[in-house]
């Protein structure tokens, strides 16, 4: 994924509601000379900004520096629909306890249970400016045979102590507003926020914290040194003895074996006008975030200008916002008939990591150099989190208590081709988002 890149050859944030309506930037000069640093991280998204503030809050004396390509919140942390989800796609509970085993599935579990709590605390410790709303998160089910797997979800997820609802069809059209659902679950610790606004504010609460973030800084160079890692930029070096590479879906060529672990995913978000209370009354009346049942979801929240704020997926991306402004006015006037006639006012696009099995991966890359990546579609919550699960294995916590294992990267057979394919899929999940299961 290219750099938009201004007139005079910079980074620019691309257009999109978040860049419209976020709060304003905070300063962050490119990196300049050469300097030393306990623990560099590369990235300065939610994955890189929640690991500095974990590792400072834990150990004030580390010196962190975080180099960004761009600006704070420039990839997929500023670009998605900000919702905070404490759940996966998939896999469910009894999933991650069947890959990881009783004890680490169960902090695995735990740790995406907790997640939006996490999320909305850091928000309210730090006094993060960014629309953050915190009345649940909302999965209806689509088909008879997908409620049927919200109540499992359901049983599941209570059984670990959640506060989670199972909705009948009577309730979810209530609380969503639309009758084309079946029922659905939900959990109470969910929302929705600026997500721009929200990496913005990690940003700033980072500096406040005595971190050293650097925009306009790409790494253009890591190599082993006897006392660490030395991070290249255009404008300097910088010389740590750990080094996180927080880039996810966003990776380049700074560590191929990284890149060649996952597949990006291109995801498309747009905002209608304003919409009136008149008009808006009994759509998500609790203003909760909503993502449904489908492979190729139905998902929405409103802003707070009362936009609603929704997107979705495309196979081929020619004439991507042309096609996006017809074909989502009328999927919300099919959930919503009183939205007939209704516009888009925003479409963007970014990009998340996927991985094919759809679990997260924590990665030692080498003595002191660490990744995470594999949010798959979930990463305002999960990423979050996992800045304390960063912070503690830089720090050498125990690593049988870390809720993933600690592993090497796996290639994906024919990367280049998956890469080039992975958008297909789409046509499968929109066959079997028709079928019954």
């Amino acid at each position: 994924m290219a750099l938009e890149l201004g007139i005079d050859r910079r980074p620019v944030l691309p257009p999109s509601l978040w860049a419209k309506t976020a709060a304003s930037a905070p300063e962050t000069p490119p990196m300049q000379g050469d300097v030393r640093a306990d623990v560099c991280i590369i990235g300065g998204g939610y994955t890189g900004l929640s690991t500095a503030l974990h590792l400072r809050e834990r150990d004030p004396s580390l010196s962190i520096v975080v180099l960004e390509a761009a600006e704070p919140g420039w990839g997929a942390s500023g670009r998605n629909n900000g919702q905070v989800i404490p759940a996966m796609t998939r896999p469910d509970p009894t999933d991650m306890l069947r890959e990881y085993g009783p004890d680490r599935g169960a902090l695995y579990a735990a740790m995406i249970r907790d997640s939006a709590s996490l999320t909305f605390d850091m928000i309210r410790r730090h006094g993060i400016e960014c629309e953050a709303v915190q009345n649940g998160w909302v999965q209806p089910a689509h088909t008879p045979g997908r409620m049927k797997i919200s109540e499992k979800r359901f049983r599941e997820w209570e059984q670990l102590g959640a506060p989670v609802t199972l909705y009948d069809r009577d309730a979810i059209a209530k609380l969503v507003g639309s009758p084309h659902y079946e029922g659905g679950w939900g959990n109470a610790t969910g929302g929705h926020i600026n997500p721009l606004g929200y990496a913005r504010g990690l940003a700033r609460a980072a500096l406040a914290a005595g971190v050293a973030v650097h925009g306009m800084s790409p790494a253009t160079g890591l190599e082993r040194q006897h006392e660490g890692w030395r991070v290249t930029t255009p404008g300097g070096r910088v010389t740590a003895g750990s080094v996180v590479l927080a880039t996810a879906g966003y990776s380049r060529d700074l560590w191929p074996p990284l890149v060649r672990s996952f597949v990006p995913f291109r995801n498309y978000q747009a905002a209608t006008m304003p919409i009136g209370e008149n008009q808006r009354a009994g759509i998500v009346p609790g203003n909760q975030a909503i993502s449904d049942t489908r492979g190729d979801l139905y998902f929405f929240r409103f802003d707070a200008s009362g936009r609603l704020v929704t997107g979705g997926n495309l196979i081929l991306p020619f004439s991507s916002t042309e096609r996006l402004e017809r074909m989502l006015p009328a999927r919300l006037s099919w959930l919503f008939p009183q939205l007939s006639g209704i516009r888009m006012e925003h479409v963007w696009h970014g990009h998340f990591a996927v991985t094919l099995d759809r679990y997260p991966r924590l990665f030692e890359l080498g003595p002191g150099l660490y990744s995470f990546i594999g949010c798959n579609g979930r990463g305002v919550a999960l990423s979050t989190a996992m800045g304390g699960v960063l912070a503690g294995l830089v720090l050498g916590d125990d690593r049988a208590g870390l809720p993933l294992p600690v592993t090497q990267p796996q290639p994906i057979a024919f990367h280049a081709v998956a890469r080039r394919v992975a958008q297909s899929a789409l046509a499968w999940y929109r066959w079997k988002d028709k079928q019954e299961v």
